[in-house]
């Protein structure tokens, strides 16, 4: 699947969970639904997958994690806010 595809499918998904769902909840809330949409779309998701930090040519385990990886293409990072500011229409 080209990546526009697949990201056409991912908001898509990223949509019904928030019409289902709407405003309010907590992160984990909509990952979970999300990861749940993306699953019956027949994508390969991956959560929570570990990044190490590479810093000074040393690979460091203790780095971030991955809210979603679809189909080893696409980083989805989960974030809520309370109300928009212009930082977000960055």
């Amino acid at each position: 699947m080209i990546e526009n595809e697949l990201s056409n499918k991912i908001i898509g998904c990223a949509i019904e969970v928030h019409k289902m769902l709407g405003p309010g909840l907590l992160e984990s809330a909509y990952q979970e639904c999300l990861y749940y949409e993306l699953i019956q779309a027949g994508l390969h998701v991956q959560k929570e997958k570990p990044m190490p930090i590479v810093y000074k040519d040393v690979k460091l385990d203790h780095g971030y994690r991955i809210d979603l990886l679809v189909e080893d293409k696409v980083v989805i990072e989960i974030k809520t806010v309370e109300v928009l500011n212009d930082v977000h229409t960055a």
